[in-house]
This record gives C-alpha cells, sequence and structure tokens, in this order.
C-alpha cells in the first residue's frame, strides 16, 4: 500500500536559491524561510557551507541559521560537503547536515572534481563526526535517472551509491533525477532496485521537472512505497553542472497532488503560495507552478465575483 502520510522537505532557500545570479538578501532568506516554517512544513534546508567561490549565494548561511530557532518543531538541514564545513554547520547549531554524491562518474567529476570512490572516502569523516555529535545526515544522490554527461545511469550504480551512503551511517537517502529526465516507469524500476539495497522508508525522491514529469514521477515513487520527497516553492532552482535542467518540483505542486490523493502533508496551500509569490518577486519574476498560477487566478476571480 503507497504511504498515508507522506513528508515534504523544502529545499527552496538552498537548492532553490543557489544558483541565483543576483544576490538574495539575508534578510530575504531569512523571511522566506520564516514564511515556509509557517506553512506547515517541518524540514526546510536552510544553506550550504561551501566555497564561496563556487556558490557565492550560500556565503551567509551562518548569518541565516544565527536567525533560526533549533529549538522549535522545524528542523532547518544544510548541505557540509567535508569536515570544514561540517565544523561551522556544528558551530551554527543545526541538528541535520547532508552530503552529496553522484550516481555518475562523469557528473560526479563535473562536480565535486573527483571520482565516486573518492567523494564518498571524502564524506566518510563528516558523517562519522556528524553521528558522535548526534547530528543526523541525509545522503544525496544525483543523476539517478540520467546524467548530463554520460546519458543513461543503470539503476544497479544508483543502488551501490545509495547502499553505501546507508551504511556509511546517513539515515537517509535521496535520489534526484538532476536532469528532470525520468518517467514514472523508470522511477518504479529505480526505486524497486534501490530498496532491494537500502529499506524503503530510508528513501526520498527528489525530481526535476524539466521534462514534465516531476508530479508523476512523484506519484510513481509514492505508489512504489516511498514517503518523503524534496520540492522547492514555487519550483525554484536547477543544476549549475547541467546545462538546461529547470527547478525541482513545486511544494505546491506536491501539497496539491497529495491532497487529491487524500494524503496528508500538514502544508497550507494557499500560504504556501503566498510565500512562493513573496520569494518571486524579490527575484523579479512569477511562480512557474501550475498550482500557483491556479490558486492566484482564483484569488483573482473571487475578488471580481
Amino acid at each position: 500500500m503507497p504511504p498515508s502520510r507522506v513528508t515534504l522537505v523544502e529545499v527552496g532557500p538552498r537548492d532553490g536559491l543557489q544558483n541565483e545570479a543576483a544576490p538574495v538578501s539575508t534578510a530575504d532568506k531569512i523571511e522566506l524561510i520564516r514564511r515556509l516554517a509557517a506553512t506547515g512544513l517541518t524540514l526546510i534546508e536552510a544553506g550550504s557551507f561551501v566555497s564561496p567561490r563556487w556558490v557565492p549565494q550560500m556565503a551567509d548561511t551562518a548569518e541565516v541559521l544565527a536567525a533560526l530557532d533549533f529549538d522549535g518543531p522545524v528542523r532547518y538541514p544544510v548541505l557540509t560537503p567535508n569536515l570544514h564545513g561540517f565544523d561551522a554547520a556544528r558551530a551554527a547549531g543545526v541538528r541535520d547536515i547532508a552530503v552529496f554524491a553522484a550516481a555518475s562518474e562523469a557528473f560526479s567529476r563535473r562536480n565535486i572534481n573527483c571520482s565516486i570512490a573518492e567523494s564518498l572516502e571524502r564524506f566518510q569523516p563528516v558523517v562519522e563526526a556528524a553521528r558522535t555529535a548526534g547530528i543526523r545526515v541525509r545522503g544525496y544522490v544525483s543523476c539517478v535517472l540520467g546524467c548530463p554527461y554520460q546519458g543513461e545511469v543503470a539503476p544497479e550504480a544508483v543502488a551501490d551509491v545509495a547502499a553505501r551512503l546507508s551504511d556509511m551511517g546517513c539515515e537517509q537517502i535521496s535520489l534526484g533525477d538532476t536532469i528532470g529526465r525520468g518517467t514514472p516507469e523508470a522511477t518504479r524500476r529505480l526505486i524497486g532496485t534501490v530498496a532491494a539495497r537500502v529499506p524503503m522508508e530510508r528513501l526520498a525522491g527528489h525530481f526535476h521537472d524539466t521534462w514534465g514529469m516531476a508530479a508523476a514521477n512523484v506519484y510513481a515513487a509514492w505508489r512504489e512505497g516511498v514517503a518523503t520527497f524534496d520540492a522547492s516553492v514555487g519550483g525554484l532552482g536547477g543544476c549549475p553542472y547541467a546545462r538546461g535542467a529547470s527547478g525541482n518540483v513545486a511544494t505546491e505542486d506536491l501539497v496539491h497532488l497529495f491532497a487529491g490523493l487524500g494524503v496528508d502533508t500538514g502544508v497550507d496551500l494557499v500560504s504556501l503560495v503566498e510565500t512562493a509569490v513573496f520569494i518571486c518577486e524579490r527575484l523579479g519574476r512569477s511562480p512557474v507552478s501550475k498550482v500557483a498560477k491556479a490558486v492566484l487566478a482564483s484569488q483573482a476571480y473571487d475578488v471580481r465575483e
């Protein structure tokens, strides 16, 4: 049976904003996170401790975290690719971190300048330090349904990386369709293959909507038993190492999808769309998701009436 409740991991403040060319103010990032928390989301990826040289948009992560309440019900994971990043995250008081690997050798070398095996070796001390400190660790696996450089990626290769991250101590493994080329049937095969190596309850889905298949792939993964999905408010995001890859699936699209399935997300759709409008206005554009546009059009119609 598909899960009767799903958890949405909001990645907009990190994955959604990290590739924006124009700087987003620290105050706007904090306000975005505050508004997201008010919608009912309980897992909000708040930033990353990576080199400002490579990801300048995340240079103020420590300042953003300093304004957040780590004693409340909302958790604020951050990306920490190395021990230096982990030390900064720990000093900021975070309770959750994430490490990022790839299922494609070509992508791994383009993204983090090392092989898959080398990347996992780098993450080992980070995961060990986090576990010693009582900090939860999430593992990301990118290019699970295709790579912009090598093309197809075998599900068995994804399962191998996912299993190694799980064995290392990552409590959850997020499977990312980085270029958005996945289809529902391919998603079903992928989940089945990975779940043979990593328990289903420890898997999450992270789908991009480049080819318009993200919601369909989420549905397919949910039908297979996945109960956690990453999403980005307003459909923000993309991958700097995957030319043409558009943003993550919009959080509001998944809230609407699961509401129609009778599945509880605990997230208020209207306030979520209002939050999408807030951050998109700061970025000088409108939300891209059809659900956000439909809600806004409905509100405009109600006003006219």
